[in-house]
């Protein structure tokens, strides 16, 4: 059974860091993108960064200079370190992988960030 698991949110001043961690287990196959998304209250579900198959990393406009996604294979991890935090920050972020094995995407159950002004 796939199981996407977050970690590392919590509470931080504006200007701070977060590492957010998202390990994945039970085996995916054929992925073809690797994803943050991020969800404030009252707002739709924003995709932040994303890795493709082919290697490209894009970013949202609002977060790009200040968040870095990298993942690490051999742990089957994927990291968000998040720099200068702003209080729009805040939010429940969710890793997320498509995979052409599966009609549906693979969720973690998030891991809010909240971040004081």
């Amino acid at each position: 059974q796939v199981q996407l698991v977050e970690s590392g949110g919590g509470l931080v001043q504006a200007g701070g860091s977060l590492r957010l961690s998202c390990a994945a287990s039970g085996g995916i196959f054929r992925i073809i993108v690797r994803a943050w998304y991020r969800q404030a209250p009252g707002k739709q579900r924003e995709l932040v960064a994303a890795i493709t198959s082919a290697g490209s990393t894009n970013y949202a406009d609002s977060v790009k200079g200040r968040f870095t996604f990298s993942r690490d294979n051999a742990k089957n991890t994927l990291y968000l370190q998040m720099n200068s935090l702003k209080p729009e920050d805040a939010a429940v972020y969710y890793c997320n992988i498509k995979s052409l094995s599966s009609p549906y995407d693979y969720w973690g159950q998030g891991t809010q960030v909240t971040v004081s002004s």
